[in-house]
């Protein structure tokens, strides 16, 4: 079976932690808080414990760290 099979596909809800994650609930992707693209939690490599949400990449993590105003030397608007 795989990750696209069975009922194991679902959206995991994670507690996203300093440098690591902690799954409360069990599934097979998250959602890009900046995208809406799915996640595979094994590809998951981008998140913000502040906001404690999770990116597909780097360029959906500086986009959500620009809307947010968290940027040094960043004006806020």
């Amino acid at each position: 079976m795989n990750r696209f099979e069975g009922s194991g596909y679902r959206e995991a809800k994670i507690r996203y932690l300093d440098g690591d994650y902690q799954i409360l609930a069990a599934g097979s992707y998250v959602v890009c808080a900046m995208t809406g693209a799915q996640i595979p939690i094994d590809e998951l490599r981008y998140w913000s414990v502040a906001r404690q949400e999770p990116y597909v990449d780097c360029t959906a993590s500086l986009e959500a760290e620009k809307r947010a105003g968290a940027l040094p030397n960043q004006s806020r608007a």
